[in-house]
């Protein structure tokens, strides 16, 4: 498989047991790719799954009912947030 030229080369070093590594190679053998690309594209993919997963937030369907509904008819501001209004600089 030909080699893409990379604008950087960073180096990340690990250990793992021999039978976890025969595993890795095994896997990438039948991808038809080399054990970097693998293990890189296989890693990345499941970084940005967690990544998505712990920075979406899910609603239920009562949550989702009651968040529209506070943006349909907000509540009327407090003391401390108009307190924290009426401390803003004024825009020109």
């Amino acid at each position: 498989m030909p080699q893409l030229p990379l604008q950087s080369n960073e180096r990340l070093s690990l250990r793992i047991a021999s039978e976890e590594k025969s595993l890795l190679m095994r896997a990438a053998v039948l991808q038809h790719t080399q054990l970097t690309e693998f293990v890189t594209r296989t890693v990345v993919a499941a970084a940005r799954k967690v990544i998505e997963q712990n920075e979406r937030l899910e609603l239920t369907e009562r949550d989702s009912i009651y968040v529209m509904q506070l943006l349909e008819e907000p509540p009327a501001p407090n003391k401390k947030l108009m307190a924290a209004a009426y401390a803003l600089p004024k825009r020109s």
